[in-house]
């Protein structure tokens, strides 16, 4: 069994910065890529941010140049760093791999139960 567990999250003010680490275990072999989704209330969950095994990165527009996502492969584990904060970017936060392979070498879709940051004004 794979779980994707994120933690990080929390309450803060405009401006500030938080720190998101998501990681995954269980019986896998390799993950390709992995990705940061966010859904405010009453929204559609919404890309933030992907990264490749190899480290190439593609964030959305409302993140670029304040959210910065790397991973440590060793680790299995990925982060987002957010500064900047607005209160737009209230959400909750899930992580993802969308190509997760198992000891059994199926590739298959996981998803992490979600953390919330809450951005005040």
């Amino acid at each position: 069994q794979v779980q994707l567990v994120e933690s990080g999250g929390g309450l803060l003010q405009a401006g500030g910065s938080l720190r998101l680490s998501c990681v995954a275990s269980g019986r896998i072999v390799s993950i390709n890529d992995m990705g940061w989704y966010r859904q405010a209330p009453g929204k559609q969950r919404e890309l933030v941010a992907t990264i490749t095994r190899a480290g190439a990165t593609n964030y959305a527009e409302a993140v670029k140049g304040r959210f910065t996502i790397s991973r440590d492969n060793a680790k299995r584990t990925v982060y987002l760093q957010m500064t900047s904060l607005k209160p737009e970017d209230t959400a909750v936060y899930y992580c993802n791999a969308p190509r997760l392979i198992t000891t059994d070498l199926i590739g298959r879709d996981y998803w992490g139960q979600g953390t919330q940051v809450t951005v005040s004004s």
